[in-house]
């Protein structure tokens, strides 16, 4: 089939793009231990300004925030300005720029918190598995279930987070509720087993993600807001006995935002994110009222085909972005693809980050 419906331009809430191929969020580990943006990082998106919308790696809004080495943060003015030479270089290019906002939770480790504290969760369940930590990887350990009284400053920080991305010219945010992270943790029952207002039923568990939702349209506005969502994802070793009802619920609550796009994460077949049983996709797609992006697995040809079966708006691309910051122009000269190399896909330095080739060089800027 005809891939033309990935070049077709569309608006999201007040962002105009040029085609409907998203850079997905691809956390690369390149800030430095400061977690400061610097110039390479500004090179790697600005290289990949030909998306229509790049959304940026996952970036903490907070120091307690953090729980993967040389992550970027956004909670500082230093790191304000630092990702200004970000948002410039890709606007310089006509590309548009979004900045993932992040907190990890219980995926985190007593090595990246101040004083050596327990990372936080909605409940006190230790994850299976292990973390990368700035000492070489450890096993996760139990979190402290965030007190009632917290969680107003968890919020707050997501709205600082939000007018701080505003400030750096970013095109808006994206709410990183994703992937087993703390808003997840909230929204998902196999972690969260609070007993009070943001526990038990679907509507107390979704209250997290409602709550810094609101917080985020407050410090800007609902048409510069996204949402990322991974109903089906185990990553970080997550789970929900009904995943159908979790998360169609949070899609229509999100619904009385009007937010510029929902996006979520659901592996197609074959994918390494991939699990069993029913997708979740098909019936937020009836229920969430504004565009919808779709990620995981995806290509040129299946891409344009969701978009064109109305299964989606829009289709980001991950892995393939990676190896190739020329993406949509090689998909529509049905050119080669790039090898991405897994190996420097969280090292340091311009290897495997900002050397892979393009068709053509970028236009000077004048």
């Amino acid at each position: 089939m005809s891939i033309s419906f990935l070049f077709e331009p569309i608006r999201l809430g007040a962002i105009d793009l040029r085609n409907r191929m998203v850079m997905a969020p691809l956390t690369r580990g390149r800030s430095g231990p400061d977690r400061i943006p610097n110039a390479l990082m500004a090179k790697y998106y600005r290289q990949r300004a030909s998306a229509g919308l790049i959304i940026t790696e996952a970036t903490q809004v907070s120091e307690q925030a953090a729980g993967w080495a040389e992550t970027p943060g956004i909670y500082s003015q230093e790191q304000i300005q630092a990702w200004q030479q970000v948002t410039d270089a890709v606007h310089q290019q006509g590309g548009k720029i979004v900045l993932q906002i992040w907190h990890t939770g219980r995926a985190s480790h007593p090595d990246f918190q101040l004083n050596g504290a327990r990372p936080i969760s909605a409940s006190a369940i230790k994850p299976a598995g292990e973390v990368h930590t700035p000492q070489g990887k450890k096993p996760f350990v139990t979190p402290r279930a965030v007190s009632l009284e917290e969680i107003p400053g968890l919020v707050q920080d997501f709205a600082q987070a939000t007018r701080n991305a505003r400030q750096a010219g970013f095109d808006g945010v994206e709410i990183h509720a994703a992937n087993g992270y703390l808003i997840d943790q909230f929204l998902r029952d196999g972690t969260n087993q609070r007993q009070d207002a943001y526990g038990g039923t679907i509507e107390n568990r979704a209250r997290f993600l409602l709550e810094v939702t609101a917080a985020a349209v407050n410090a800007w506005s609902a048409d510069h807001i996204g949402v990322r969502l991974s109903p089906t994802n185990a990553f970080n070793d997550m789970r929900d006995s009904n995943p159908i009802s979790t998360f169609t619920y949070a899609a229509q609550a999100l619904n009385s935002f009007n937010l510029a796009y929902l996006h979520l994460l659901e592996a197609l077949p074959g994918h390494m994110l991939a699990v069993e049983g029913e997708r979740v996709s098909p019936y937020i797609r009836k229920i969430f009222q504004g565009p919808l992006m779709i990620n995981g697995g995806y290509d040129a040809v299946s891409g344009a085909a969701a978009i064109a079966n109305q299964d989606a708006d829009l289709v980001a691309y991950g892995i393939p972005f990676i190896a190739n910051p020329d993406l949509p122009e090689r998909f529509a000269q049905q050119a080669p693809l790039n090898k991405p190399d897994p190996s420097t896909f969280y090292t340091r330095g311009a290897k495997g980050y900002t050397d892979y080739p393009a068709l053509s060089p970028l236009p000077t800027v004048a």
